[in-house]
């Protein structure tokens, strides 16, 4: 239905004012979203809403996928609503599916609010899901797809060191990956532990950087 609308604007959040009879209706808009409407026009919006003790907060989308992919992301443990539209606002939808579905822990951390363990965990609870929501095959998981002659001898030692070191597993196997199938140039011998660890945090600065 389309409605009148003023927009706001309140700390980082923005959002527009709808009134329709008489009854103003707050809705949270992305920055970007907000940026292509205009005072005064007609407004259709896809509409989330969140139910909590103290009120209702209503969260639009001009595209229904849009709306679809934020509800997927609030799905995730210890990510709200406020960064699931960062997210958004950071990434068009085809970009943050990319980036879940590739690990792109980089990416999704330029988002306001998203720190690398939400990454992580994007990157993990949605591995699945996301695909889904596309239309894809799932990505493999960070070693799978990968040769079995390709993989290191040693990756559950490699592995356990590198945690020692304070990395997470998900970067490790990111790491391990990268260097498994070739995109970080010849992998070492699989037995060769030495090798595989020095090429992993080589790997993981440049990450890193």
């Amino acid at each position: 239905m389309g409605l009148n609308l003023e927009s706001w604007k309140q700390g980082n959040r923005t959002g527009v004012l709808l009134n329709c009879s008489g009854v103003g209706y707050e809705i949270h808009l992305a920055p970007r979203h907000l940026s292509n409407l205009q005072e005064g026009n007609e407004l259709s919006l896809w509409i989330h809403q969140v139910q909590r003790d103290d009120g209702s907060t209503l969260y639009g989308f001009p595209q229904r996928e849009e709306r679809d992919l934020f509800r997927l992301l609030i799905s995730v443990n210890g990510l709200g609503p406020q960064s699931g539209l960062a997210l958004l606002q950071e990434c068009r939808p085809h970009e943050l599916v990319e980036a879940i579905s590739n690990g792109d822990l980089r990416t999704l951390c330029r988002a306001q609010g998203i720190g690398k363990r939400t990454a992580e965990r994007l990157a993990v609870d949605l591995r699945t899901p996301i695909a889904a929501y596309a239309g894809l095959e799932p990505e493999p998981s960070l070693v799978e797809g990968v040769p079995s002659e390709r993989m290191p001898e040693v990756c559950a030692d490699v592995e356990a060191t590198l945690m020692m070191l304070g990395y997470d597993e998900l970067e490790i196997r990111r790491a391990i990956r990268a260097i498994a199938d070739g995109t970080s140039g010849v992998p070492p011998d699989g037995s060769d532990q030495d090798a595989w660890l020095k090429s992993c945090l080589q790997w993981l600065s440049r990450e890193a950087a």
